[in-house]
């Protein structure tokens, strides 16, 4: 294993931490928005769509920081290389990628979550509505 096989991580795990940075953000201000609604009317439904929420945002935390660590660890995986580490680099390598594994199944995790409350907002708004075939 040379240099140039974990230094192909660095894209991708870049453009995964900014996605997951993104969702934060996202979650952020569905959070405030949703306090807001619940400081004027209180319902039932937004104090589930809070508990999802919540869980989300630890779910973004972890996957987050596996996201963080899988890039740490592919860093010192090319700096063990760089050093003629070879057998240490292709561990690091190796653990950097069962992160990065990590990471995406929590990330799964948390958009299934996610498309929940997404079909909770809409049962909420009685948009949900059987549809029969026209005969």
């Amino acid at each position: 294993m040379d240099l140039t096989t974990p230094a192909l991580l660095f894209s991708a795990i870049s453009l995964l931490l900014l996605a997951y940075t993104n969702r934060f953000l996202v979650l952020a201000q569905l959070i405030r928005q949703l306090a807001a609604q619940e400081r004027q009317e209180h319902r039932e439904f937004t104090e589930c769509q809070i508990l999802s929420l919540k869980r989300r945002v630890v779910l973004t935390k972890m996957m987050q920081a596996f996201g963080v660590l899988s890039f740490l660890l592919c860093t010192l995986s090319m700096f063990s290389l760089f050093i003629s580490r070879e057998k240490l680099g292709i561990i690091l390598f190796g653990v950097s990628v069962l992160f990065l594994a990590i990471s995406l199944v929590i990330s799964l995790w948390e958009v299934m979550i996610s498309t929940d409350a997404l079909n909770m907002e809409l049962q909420g708004m009685k948009l949900i509505k059987k549809c029969q075939p026209k005969e």
